[in-house]
This record gives structure tokens, C-alpha cells and sequence, in this order.
């Protein structure tokens, strides 16, 4: 059985440097940005949504539900991770935790939430996230759902913005996955971006 982990695809930015729209939507060998991420993500997790702002009409095709971030203005991903934390706990029954996925990453490791898991309990952290090529990716993160009210009170009342500052208040675990042949974090941020993911996708 998938373990009890919500899968969050945030998809709620403003793609300034892709002219705006909704960057998940845009083409990718057979499909589109948002569909390789789904497929990636949909086995590793017991439950799928999508955050995004806006009409969620316009991602009905891809048969999942679209929350919206619960705090207003945008305030980066930390809201969309607030959105899956209030989702998963409104589920029956509530699922203990959240993993947190962007929508421009299409190959992301197919072990991410098996290893954040792992991680978790064996270093006896809170939170965890990915790390590759000696960076963090904090957008990649796996998120206890009992953080809820303390993740929106930091949002809401302290106008917190940067997720590095908000795991600094807890015990953070980091996995690390190699950064060769390519790395499995790479993400689509300007056209020539996407030109890449194609060729890499095309190579298998």
C-alpha cells in the first residue's frame, strides 16, 4: 500500500520569466509538464492534488482536485504547502503527512517520498527535503500535517515568506540524490529550459 502521504503539485506562481500563463501547461513530449509530473508523483503518493489560483477549470482534464493557496497575494510556496497540510487533514480519514512537488520538475526521483520517509524517521527529524548537486530544494519537501495552524499562523500573522526560514524552526533531514548523468531537480523556468527537458526526455 501507497504510505498515508498527500502529494501537493504547486502550481501557483506567476511563470514571470515564461511571459506568465500557467507554466504547468506547456508542452512536453506527449503531453504536458503537468502530466510527467503526475505520472512521476501518483505512485509514491496515496493521494494527489494540485494547487493553483484561479478558475480550476482549466486542469479538469487532468482528474485531479485543485485547492488554491489559503492565504492571499501570491505568498510563494509555503501557501501551497499550508493548502495540502488543511486538505490532508480534512481527509477521513486525515493523512499525517504532506509531500510537496513543483510543476515545473519533470524528473524528479521516482524514490522522493520513499526516501524523505525514511529519512524522517531514521534521523528522528520533523521535515525533510531533497538536496542534489550541493543545493537544497526546500520546494521538494516532505511536511508533518500537524504543522498546520503553526504553518499559517507564521504566513498569516508574520508575513513569512522564504521556506528556508520556516524549516529553521525544526528539525530538517536532507537527502541528497546525485546531480549526474543530469540532475533529477532540473526545472523549466525560461523557453530554452523547456527546449532542454525535451531533449533530455527524448533521450530517455
Amino acid at each position: 500500500m501507497s504510505p498515508p502521504v498527500l502529494g501537493v503539485i504547486l502550481a501557483g506562481g506567476l511563470a514571470r520569466r515564461m511571459g506568465g500563463g500557467d507554466k504547468a501547461l506547456l508542452p512536453l513530449g506527449a503531453g504536458t509538464l503537468l502530466d510527467a509530473v503526475i505520472e512521476r508523483a501518483r505512485p509514491q503518493v496515496r493521494a494527489l492534488l494540485l494547487n493553483a489560483n484561479g478558475d480550476p477549470a482549466r486542469f479538469r482534464h487532468f482528474g485531479l482536485e485543485v485547492v488554491a493557496d489559503p492565504v492571499p497575494g501570491f505568498p510563494g510556496p509555503l501557501a501551497g504547502v499550508l493548502a495540502g497540510m488543511e486538505a490532508a487533514a480534512r481527509r477521513d480519514p486525515p493523512l499525517p503527512w504532506v509531500a510537496s512537488l513543483a510543476a515545473d520538475t519533470p524528473f524528479f526521483p521516482i524514490d522522493l517520498v520513499g526516501r524523505l520517509l525514511a529519512a524522517v524517521e531514521r534521523e528522528g527529524a520533523e521535515l525533510a527535503c531533497a538536496a542534489s548537486g550541493g543545493r537544497t530544494h526546500p520546494v521538494f519537501g516532505l511536511w508533518p500535517t500537524r504543522l498546520a495552524v503553526e504553518l499559517r499562523r507564521a504566513l498569516v500573522e508574520e508575513g513569512l515568506r522564504k521556506i528556508d526560514a520556516w524549516t529553521a524552526r525544526y528539525r530538517l533531514a536532507v537527502v541528497d540524490w546525485p546531480a549526474d548523468p543530469f540532475d533529477p531537480f532540473f526545472n523549466v523556468n525560461t523557453p530554452e529550459e523547456l527546449q532542454e527537458a525535451a531533449r533530455l526526455l527524448a533521450g530517455g
